[in-house]
């Protein structure tokens, strides 16, 4: 029988726990699983604020994490994708040479940037902590900013808040503000917005709340009513955009530029792609879409690997969704908030706060590293043999 040819794209944390919660249930005989990456190592996305103050995180490289698991790493960029030929087309690291790879199944997890929302000026002037060369860039432009400067960070959501408070904690001597679209922490408990507003005060944070910023320049930043705040460096963390890839295939898509998918997480228009984390419009508990978090990723890939796996040998399609618990939230090194929610992301009284819930969030991160090199949590890990195809495509 000729092998399944399974090719993931991107290796962020949803694609890289998918490949290799595949490769644990699936016999090497019977398939070949090719993770496509641009880098050679993984990134701890949740901690690029860490990085942006100069912090250093600890280098994960994929030869050692998929070591011995048939997952075969390919570096390079995806350029294309289609989804009628069934095949990927991907530019080497560092070369102009183009490769067409063929699959089978493919598992699209190719994630988020930065969403400059069009704003004039962001593009040119701001900075942005979504991808870790953004991290490296606005570290170095930390660093050369003197005592008594300015830094922006427009976006009061977790990535603003974490921004902020990071660097107003590693950075004393900087004049830190957040502009926030509405009341700080206005999705938060009581108690959680009670704690977020200590912790900023604290830093000396000036938080400028009901604030749209609408221009960025070089050294300032516009909003709505026509104020202006000096701003020697503009930290933009207002949402995140999809990869643009998508757009160009026959997948059907949100207008945002998500993959639609089903509850297994199966493109709704091309049942051979499978579609996870931020790329991916899946709906959760109360019919309401997943939002895009690395909360929200990892059990959407867990999900997209078990029905593969399943599709492919004749087993059960996983029945369990993925639902919420808890917002975990660093604030700076010593504080922390975690906001416990419901199964659909709504806020309840429930909070920690303080060492103990910074302590509790930074468990989650190295869990969340943890499971990308272990990802089969919750399932058997004996490999299963895939069907031959005509009983595959009844199963």
């Amino acid at each position: 029988m000729q092998q399944h040819r399974i090719i993931v794209l991107g290796a962020g944390y949803t694609g890289a726990v998918a490949a290799g919660r595949l490769a644990k249930q699936l016999h090497r005989e019977d398939v070949t699983i090719t993770l496509v990456n641009p880098e050679p190592d993984f990134v701890e996305r949740v901690r690029l604020h860490q990085l942006a103050v100069g912090q250093e995180l600890t280098r994960r490289p994929f030869s050692e994490m998929f070591a011995g698991t048939g997952v075969e790493l390919k570096l390079a960029k995806v350029t294309a994708v289609d989804v009628d030929r069934k095949t990927v087309t991907v530019a080497a690291t560092n070369s102009p040479e183009h490769e067409e790879l063929a699959y089978d199944t493919l598992v699209y997890a190719l994630g988020s940037g930065w969403n400059t929302q069009g704003v004039p000026g962001t593009a040119e002037h701001a900075h942005e902590i979504s991808s870790r060369p953004g991290a490296l860039r606005l570290r170095d432009r930390l660093a050369a900013l003197e005592a008594g400067q300015s830094v922006v960070v427009v976006g009061a959501g977790l990535t603003g808040l974490e921004a902020a408070t990071e660097i107003a904690e590693a950075r004393p001597d900087l004049d830190v503000a957040l502009a926030a679209r509405g009341a700080l922490g206005d999705w938060l408990s009581p108690k959680g917005r009670q704690h977020v507003r200590k912790v900023v005060d604290g830093l000396g944070i000036t938080a400028h709340e009901h604030t749209a910023v609408t221009a960025v320049d070089a050294d300032r930043v516009t909003t709505g009513d026509g104020t202006t705040l000096p701003a020697a460096v503009t930290v933009w963390t207002t949402g995140f955009a999809v990869h643009p890839i998508a757009r160009a295939t026959t997948l059907e898509l949100t207008d945002t530029g998500r993959i639609v998918v089903d509850a297994t997480m199966r493109s709704v228009s091309h049942p051979d792609v499978y579609a996870v984390g931020d790329a991916a419009l899946a709906m959760g508990p109360g019919d309401k879409p997943l939002r895009m978090s690395c909360a929200s990723g990892t059990p959407m890939a867990w999900q997209a690997a078990d029905a593969i796996a399943a599709r492919l040998t004749g087993g059960k399609l996983p029945k369990t969704a993925p639902r919420y618990f808890n917002q975990c939230i660093s604030l700076g090194r010593r504080e922390g908030l975690i906001q416990y929610v419901t199964a659909d992301d709504r806020s309840v009284r429930a909070a920690l706060t303080g060492r103990f819930a910074a302590g509790y969030k930074e468990l989650i991160c190295k869990g969340a590293a943890w499971g990308v090199a272990n990802p089969t949590m919750g399932i058997p890990t004996r490999r299963r043999r895939v069907l031959p195809t005509p009983a595959r495509a009844m199963a």
